[in-house]
């Protein structure tokens, strides 16, 4: 193991960090299922990007951290198959350990490896691939390239959605949403920034996405209704910002 693990606990919520004071993934303990930290919930307007509680069925996420996005989606897409691409081995002994990740090898398939070499390698294909990777100095590497965002985008399925947490300075930012949009023929959706400064940004595969606002609103209800989670915030963001041309999200 090359980077050192460490885990920190404040008013009730146990945070991971990779030798640094940089927050890797958090976890409130009374409440393990939920997603702590805002960015994580950010990710999951993924699920509102395709209706239907059977969307995703095979899902990719690289970068396990705390394991956040994973517990919430192997418990709220129960038929869904995750499979995990994460560089360091301690990351996941910690996420087993301290975050409360399933034992389940029916379910979950974990890769100790890189994320790049893993995309431009594997002959699978996913109806969603989630990237939060981030070295101790929170850089990407090589998962902000446009090379990593083509290979995303050649293992979607018809109805495939790329998230990505971007986090960084502006041009940063400005400058991997650039690659998605690229890399999927300017089929992207880019979210206001979090006020924690992360940057949450879409690509699409296949099928036209296009919601009026109004429908979007419905399916943020939908989504509370059913897995507790109130993305209301992240709306009323988007709506506010005044970047979906019509009131639809077009990708």
């Amino acid at each position: 193991m090359s980077t050192p693990i460490d885990i920190s606990e404040q008013a009730g919520v146990r945070y991971l960090h990779f030798g640094s004071t940089w927050v890797q993934g958090a976890m409130r303990i009374a409440r393990p299922w939920n997603l702590e930290l805002e960015y994580t919930r950010e990710m999951m307007t993924s699920l509102l990007l395709h209706e239907g509680p059977r969307w995703p069925r095979k899902i990719l996420l690289i970068g396990l951290g705390a394991a956040s996005l994973t517990k919430f989606l192997y418990r709220h897409r129960p038929d869904a198959h995750l499979t995990i691409v994460e560089i360091e081995p301690g990351v996941v002994a910690a996420a087993r350990h301290f975050f409360k990740l399933p034992d389940d090898d029916k379910r979950i398939h974990m890769v100790i490896g890189d994320g790049v070499e893993f995309m431009m390698n594997t002959d699978k294909k996913f109806d969603l691939i989630l990237v939060d990777g981030f070295n101790e100095h929170a850089h990407p590497g090589g998962l902000n390239t446009l090379p990593f965002y083509q290979a995303c985008r050649s293992h979607l399925s018809d109805k495939g959605v790329l998230g990505v947490n971007l986090l960084g300075l502006c041009r940063g930012v400005l400058g991997g949403f650039e690659y998605i949009l690229k890399a999927f023929d300017d089929r992207g959706l880019m979210l206001p920034v979090c006020p924690s400064g992360n940057t949450i940004v879409f690509g699409a595969e296949g099928d036209e996405i296009r919601i009026s606002m109004a429908e979007f609103t419905e399916r943020v209800a939908n989504l509370k209704e059913e897995t507790g989670l109130d993305l209301s915030p992240t709306l009323a963001r988007l709506v506010a910002a005044k970047t979906c041309l019509n009131d639809t999200i077009l990708m």
